[in-house]
């Protein structure tokens, strides 16, 4: 009797479905796109979120250098982000930096207008698909105002606060985080999370040198990822519990060369 049970118990485990692998689908621009080793130690948080989370989680970049949310929906790149959405998935949004773009006018969304229905059209077309949007807000670039890195974006990431408000969606403030990183770092501290090195540093990418505030390098884009994990562990979405409690990949002080993880 108890071989019958075990073998009905056994066919009854094969019958049930297998628990959909947990996905990240990413909706941004250059700060966090992925990038080819030829560019390295340019790096988009993007590449490195996958060390702060448990192995079994999929992250699907399809962050895309100089895009908005204007021209990320234009030119079908939305559209194809939800065609190979699940039900299920969460979609991280952040966008800002080239909504900006006052003197690009295929790229500005003012910030009450285009940009706010931009990320209405997001939020509800991401629910319509069983998707779980969240919303994040741009990443601090490294300019300062005195002591402190001051916000160049805050009339967007004080659009998407807002949203939050009236459409319950989840937030991951990376703005408000990242600049407390940089502020701490000091204006000669940050350099490190960013593009800066000159042509005595040999790197093969700016053989010129590069002095860069808004990407970041590998160091930066793992301190981005690190705020990114650690503020989705506090969101209320299925995702949070596969945040790892500790992630000594993203808190490196010295760059690894590569965007692996350990």
């Amino acid at each position: 009797m108890r071989a019958l049970l075990a073998a009905g118990a056994m066919l009854v485990a094969c019958a049930l479905p297998a628990r959909a692998q947990q996905r990240i689908l990413i909706a941004s621009d250059s700060t966090a796109a992925n990038y080819n080793a030829d560019r390295y130690p340019q790096t988009g948080w993007g590449m490195m979120l996958k060390c702060g989370l448990d192995p079994q989680v999929e992250v699907i970049n399809r962050a895309v250098g100089g895009r908005s949310t204007r021209t990320f929906i234009s030119e079908g790149k939305w559209d194809a982000l939800l065609a190979e959405a699940r039900p299920g998935d969460v979609v991280l949004i952040q966008f800002g930096h080239n909504d900006a773009s006052v003197s690009r006018p295929e790229r500005y969304a003012p910030a009450a207008s285009l940009y706010r229905d931009n990320l209405l059209r997001m939020i509800w077309e991401s629910r319509g698909r069983g998707l779980i949007p969240v919303l994040v807000t741009p990443p601090a670039r490294r300019s300062f105002e005195g002591a402190r890195a001051k916000p160049d974006f805050a009339a967007y990431s004080q659009v998407e606060r807002e949203l939050v408000a009236s459409t319950n969606t989840p937030l991951i403030d990376l703005e408000a985080r990242s600049l407390d990183l940089v502020s701490r770092a000091g204006e000669a501290g940050s350099k490190i999370y960013y593009l800066h090195y000159t042509p005595a540093d040999k790197v093969a990418a700016f053989p010129n040198g590069i002095a860069d505030d808004t990407h970041f390098s590998e160091l930066g884009a793992r301190a981005m990822a690190n705020l990114v994990a650690q503020e989705l562990k506090g969101l209320k979405v299925p995702v949070a519990e596969k945040v790892l409690a500790e992630r000594p990949d993203l808190t490196r002080t010295t760059p690894l060369g590569s965007t692996a993880c350990h």
